[in-house]
């Protein structure tokens, strides 16, 4: 049962305060009510909230964003990729500690956090806005979870929309990886890893890390399949070992001309040794069509021997569209192409290559003619 004292200030003026006990049974008070009826009126809402649960210390509060962030990390991380634990350690440090690091999360208001954002994306693109605001907001939903506040601040912030655009593409068909494929093989040093390398991007659709993590033992010449289940992507300066994307192990299909390349490189080599290295052993680093002025990579050089213009240059994961793009065009439904490239879902992969799948309308009314026809 609460209870409410008196005390005086120092310049004799009169205060309430209210002792009560907290769920824990410990005791504490709250003060500086000026009059007894305030006192009561806090004293019946607190009430109310230890009796149904909703209950917050507000010593708890008190606590920094930047030390919850430190609890947050910890309860959380162990379930992330190397990728990105270090994605958020960069988000953390350049845009959300300088600002909340050292704020009490008592003090977190609706207007702050907005005003924040709004100056973010002045600078910013959404997709790091999001990102910085999302640690934040976790932060707080796991602050709430410990009762350290009783509702968030961040219920009404208005944040901004990534742009719904699909990024172009540029498909190339079977033709053009094997030609794509031969001037890579050209290379004096690594020829014929470079070349078996695009065709098992441009046919089987495996992600360049998957490709940097594929073991001799992946490959089963016999079933002409290869099962997709390493991955190797640079953090920093560091090459970090993980699971696929998509945390599953899928195999995919494997063309003759894939397979026959494969056999050549691997000759001589132990099931747990790398398809692929650079000449240096280490696993092979990744190309991009960007920077052209001062891009000598042999995947660009080998692209502007062909003749290809900047704007319809393949980046490396456009080879993996376009063997999506060669498998729909071989008949391959959705739910054999999500198999193939590992998608979590169906629904994922009819979303990301909808426009492969414009002509099955057309196949479809031609299909029901010949049927009509018959019946006739």
């Amino acid at each position: 049962m609460a209870s409410i004292e008196s005390y005086s200030l120092k310049d004799g003026s009169k205060r309430y305060r209210v002792r009560y006990r907290k769920p824990d049974h410990s005791s504490t008070d709250k003060r500086g009510f000026k009059t007894k009826h305030d006192a009561r009126l806090w004293s019946g809402k607190n009430d109310i909230a230890i009796d149904d649960g909703s209950y917050t210390d507000p010593k708890k509060s008190s606590i920094t964003i930047g030390a919850l962030y430190t609890e947050w990390y910890e309860l959380h991380s162990a379930e992330w990729s190397e990728s990105w634990k270090n994605t958020i350690q960069i988000s953390w440090r350049v845009h959300v500690k300088p600002v909340w690091g050292s704020v009490r999360l008592n003090r977190v208001t609706y207007i702050s956090v907005q005003r924040w954002v709004n100056s973010l994306r002045k600078e910013r693109s959404a997709s790091t806005v999001l990102k910085a605001y999302n640690i934040l907001r976790s932060i707080i939903a796991d602050a709430m979870e410990n009762k350290r506040i009783a509702r968030t601040p961040l219920s009404k912030i208005e944040l901004p929309k990534k742009p719904k655009k699909k990024a172009k593409r540029n498909y190339l068909n079977a033709a053009q990886v094997i030609a794509f494929a031969d001037e890579c093989g050209k290379a004096q040093e690594m020829g014929r890893e470079r070349r078996a390398l695009i065709l098992v991007l441009g046919f089987c659709g495996l992600r360049w890390g998957e490709a940097a993590g594929l073991l001799v033992g992946d490959i089963d010449y016999n079933t002409h399949r290869i099962t997709v289940q390493h991955n190797i992507v640079k953090v920093n300066s560091t090459h970090v070992h993980k699971d696929p994307k998509s945390e599953q192990v899928r195999e995919a299909p494997m063309p003759n001309i894939v397979q026959d390349a494969l056999k050549e490189i691997c000759k001589g080599k132990d099931d747990e040794d790398n398809v692929f290295l650079d000449p240096s052993g280490k696993p092979i680093r990744s190309q991009s069509v960007g920077n052209l002025n001062n891009n000598r990579t042999w995947y660009v050089s080998a692209l502007k021997r062909l003749g290809y213009k900047p704007s319809k240059m393949p980046s490396p994961h456009d080879l993996r569209h376009s063997a999506a793009s060669i498998a729909v065009s071989a008949g391959a439904n959705v739910k054999a192409l999500q198999t193939m490239l590992g998608h979590s879902s169906a629904a994922m992969t009819l979303d990301v290559y909808a426009d492969l799948f414009d002509d099955d309308l057309d196949k479809i009314a031609v299909s029901i003619n010949k049927i009509i026809e018959k019946c006739g």
